[in-house]
């Protein structure tokens, strides 16, 4: 244990101005006396805790603050004291004098009507509103206004017509918000007592640090320098580094491109034409409504006129012998833009550029990660925005079994053992499937898989014969979560500083 004088010359600059006001209650009080900010107080007392001068502990308390409208009510009166004002001289008011007299918004009028009605005030005959309250129920501030003034304030300590108030409140927009502080409480020890008491004695100046100025006029000669204090334990400091993201996706291109595959990319925006037309999606379909897909207003874009015509005779009259969608293909909506909802739509687009070359490149393998978009439900397991991985083989020589055999050696190179699949439908693959990996944390089956063999609906107007490819588009998001131990989706994109300092990078 060390000596109270060997402590005492361990202390730094803001250790020894806090130390003579310990027996303040609180920090706030210790900022005042020392002369020195809150943040410097509370890690001088972090250091007096090291040194187990101080003990410190946190208390929690629920306190009632002003709401952004509370604090312009505060200023300038609720809406139905303003609403009081208004008929005050007047006794009686059509409805929409009364407004525009007090000078409302439509909601603030609806609810300063519903709280004047509620405590009798006024009263509704033939599109009139009618003052019924008395001189003095008007003047006399309220419950609710008298409760403002008090804000901020401890939940715990509001008196039972407090509390009423607050009922009142709380269930209107952002007049009131109930928030939890914490505040840092100190404590001196014994051995801090000690301290205390020998500190003033030790009055010898004591050298931070060796400064150029004091090397070339030797004036730190002579003096002492303060001990260093290398047994106190110190704050961990977290380097700065890439969002666990963006390190999974660079993992997830680096294992595409040992697999053999070229990277596609392109605009997080896209032509309906190629997000949905270019893959036999119909136009009737559900997902291409404004309950599932994100349209950017107003835009049109231009569609590629010699695939459009083949993609257009697809839809309407089929190719090789099947029927289409038998429908009138509607050119306006193949040019209204989207934000993505896969990225199958550069796997459309890719497949457009090898017809165009004739097929010169074949056999040929490519893959996107990338951001996408769909109006979903935002839950454990789902997002609005999330990454998807994309992937296509376009092969004379492709089978049902190479594309099994690429998605187990993917799953198996991202980390995963236990993997099934299933039959599926989707418009524009078939044979279809989903794959399912394992999520132990769950104990349920997680969806990231959904591949199949592209239609000839979908190949032969885009590459000029119906050449097989495979294709498949695994939510990447789902697959980051298991593999970083995440538990629920939306805490991806938190960027919670802890969580994120936490989280140690995927090797694979």
């Amino acid at each position: 244990m060390k000596k109270p004088e060997d402590v005492i010359q361990e202390l730094s600059p803001i250790e020894r101005r806090v130390l003579p006001f310990l027996s303040e209650k609180s920090v706030l009080q210790l900022a005042r006396k020392s002369g020195m900010d809150k943040t410097s107080v509370l890690r001088a007392l972090e250091f007096l805790a090291n040194k187990n001068i101080v003990t410190l502990s946190v208390q929690k308390k629920n306190v009632v603050e002003l709401g952004t409208n509370g604090i312009l009510y505060k200023k300038n009166g609720l809406p139905e004291r303003r609403l009081l004002n208004a008929l005050y001289d007047k006794n009686i008011l059509m409805l929409d004098e009364a407004k525009k007299t007090s000078r409302l918004s439509d909601n603030e009028f609806k609810a300063a009507l519903g709280a004047l009605k509620k405590k009798a005030f006024i009263e509704l005959k033939n599109g009139k509103l009618v003052l019924t309250a008395s001189k003095e129920e008007v003047t006399k501030k309220s419950l609710e206004e008298q409760f403002l003034e008090l804000l901020p304030a401890e939940y715990e300590k509001l008196q039972p017509e407090q509390l009423h108030a607050l009922k009142t409140l709380h269930g209107r927009k952002d007049i009131i918000v109930i928030g939890e502080n914490k505040e840092v409480v100190f404590e001196v020890t014994e051995s801090g007592m000690e301290i205390i008491r020998l500190a003033p004695q030790a009055k010898e100046e004591l050298i931070e640090q060796l400064t150029p100025e004091m090397l070339r006029n030797d004036s730190f000669k002579g003096k002492r320098f303060r001990r260093y204090d290398i047994i106190s334990p110190v704050p961990d400091i977290s380097g700065g580094k890439r969002h666990f993201v963006s390190q999974a996706v660079d993992r997830g291109r680096k294992i595409w491109a040992e697999m053999g595959f070229r990277e596609m990319t392109g605009n997080l925006t896209q032509l309906g034409f190629w997000n949905f037309d270019a893959l036999f999606t119909a136009q009737d379909h559900p997902v291409r409504e404004i309950h599932d897909t994100f349209y950017i207003k107003g835009i049109k874009g231009k569609l590629p006129e010699k695939v459009a015509e083949k993609v257009k005779k697809a839809h309407e009259q089929g190719v090789g012998g099947s029927r289409g969608w038998q429908y009138k293909w509607n050119e306006n909506e193949a040019k209204r833009i989207v934000l993505r909802t896969h990225t199958t739509a550069l796997s459309a687009q890719a497949l457009a550029r090898l017809g165009k070359n004739s097929l010169k490149e074949l056999p040929v393998k490519f893959f996107a990660i990338g951001k996408c978009f769909r109006n979903d439900t935002v839950d454990w397991s789902h997002g609005f925005e999330f990454n998807q991985t994309e992937g296509i083989v376009v092969d004379e020589n492709a089978n049902f079994r190479h594309l099994i055999g690429y998605l187990k050696e993917f799953a198996r190179k991202m980390g995963y053992k236990k993997i099934r699949f299933r039959p599926h439908y989707f418009p524009y693959t078939e044979p279809s499937l989903e794959g399912d990996v394992w999520n132990e944390e769950k104990k349920q089956w997680i969806e990231v898989f959904a591949a199949g063999i592209f239609r000839p609906e979908v190949t032969e107007p885009l590459l000029g014969k119906p050449i097989p490819v495979l294709a498949w588009g695994p939510g990447f998001d789902r697959m980051m979560m298991m593999l970083y131990g995440i538990k629920d989706f939306r805490e991806i994109y938190k960027n919670d500083l802890n969580q994120l300092r936490k989280i140690k990078f995927w090797e694979g």
